[in-house]
């Protein structure tokens, strides 16, 4: 019972910590409901310890033991490990299997370094990053913003998804749509360190919410190259397959006349950099073509994801959604 007190003098402390930073003001960040303290929670609450004190490590540090739990993951997370071998085999039948294997192991060091670079941002927004980020095409999203029209500012799941959040939380009118995490602690914590760096993390449901900051001319990232069936998604072309696209990024350009580009994020671990590289204004999207506009984005992420295959998120189940009559890629057996 004393590790509840401890928990609620932690975060007491990390408020005062935070209230001498240069980001956004505690009132506007969600405050830890004593719900979120109760025991079941306690084991997840020691994970977040132990990612703040990795949070303070030097970069090689912490990229050392991401890829310790990356190699941990790749033998202990067997049914990731299967989504990750499927989804690499499918998108690249080129591949022998030794090469398939070496990529399914290069990718699970990724992820594992992915998992602790969160903890950056979210639990260490004060550390200076600035030296570590390469900036390539900002020009295309001071022209899009610009217009006046709101961005849209189309993301996908690269293993490096939060920690350029400095970097675009310091541009002033990039905003974040998100999905809602089933776990309160972690929505709690997800929720939290972003509004370190964003005046608006927008749960993807609240689109009276994201109509309002497009029209009032900001830039609304989102990734947009997950699987959430079909009754919002169009099938388009990614790798060759038929692969369940979400629309919400052509409603939106389309909804507000928004000028709509692509974000891609990169780590080099050799150099301790990671790239943002924004992408020219994509011709002809949001202009009720769906399909269109699926297929360009899908496109445009493969290019992406062959120059890095091993920093896309292959572990999530890209390609559950199948057309009619054709089988679950991931079913064993």
């Amino acid at each position: 019972m004393l590790l509840q007190p401890a928990l609620r003098q932690g975060l007491k402390v990390l408020e005062v910590v935070e209230q001498n930073g240069y980001y956004r003001a505690m009132q506007d960040l969600p405050p830890a409901r004593p719900s979120l303290l109760k025991p079941a929670f306690w084991p997840v609450w020691l994970l977040v310890g132990f990612m703040w004190l990795v949070a303070r490590l030097p970069l090689t540090g912490l990229f050392f033991v991401g890829k310790i739990i990356g190699v941990l993951g790749f033998h202990l997370a067997r049914s990731r490990r299967h989504i990750a071998e499927v989804n690499i085999a499918k998108c690249f039948p080129e591949l022998s299997d030794a090469q398939r294997l070496q990529l399914v192991r290069a990718n699970f060091r990724h992820t594992g370094i992915g998992a602790v670079e969160i903890a950056l941002p979210w639990l260490n927004p004060k550390r200076d990053l600035s030296n570590h980020y390469r900036v390539e095409g900002l020009e295309h999203l001071r022209a899009a913003q610009a217009q006046e029209r709101g961005v849209v500012l189309v993301g996908a799941h690269y293993t490096t998804i939060d920690v350029t959040s400095q970097f675009l939380g310091g541009l002033e009118f990039v905003d974040v749509m998100y999905r809602r995490n089933k776990h309160p602690v972690w929505e709690w914590l997800q929720t939290r360190g972003r509004r370190h760096f964003f005046d608006g993390v927008v749960e993807r449901s609240d689109m009276r919410q994201i109509i309002k900051r497009l029209k009032a001319g900001r830039a609304m990232w989102y990734a947009a190259d997950q699987d959430y069936g079909r009754k919002h998604s169009v099938f388009a072309a990614f790798f060759n397959i038929p692969t369940a696209t979400i629309t919400v990024s052509s409603r939106l350009a389309e909804r507000n006349q928004s000028p709509t580009l692509m974000l891609h994020q990169l780590r080099d671990i050799e150099n301790q950099t990671w790239t943002l590289r924004f992408s020219p204004v994509l011709a002809g999207f949001g202009l009720g073509d769906q399909e269109s506009d699926a297929a360009q984005l899908n496109r445009i992420l493969e290019q992406s994801v062959r120059e890095v295959p091993d920093q896309y998120l292959w572990v999530h189940r890209r390609f559950k959604t199948r057309p009619d009559g054709e089988d679950s890629f991931y079913r064993k057996g």
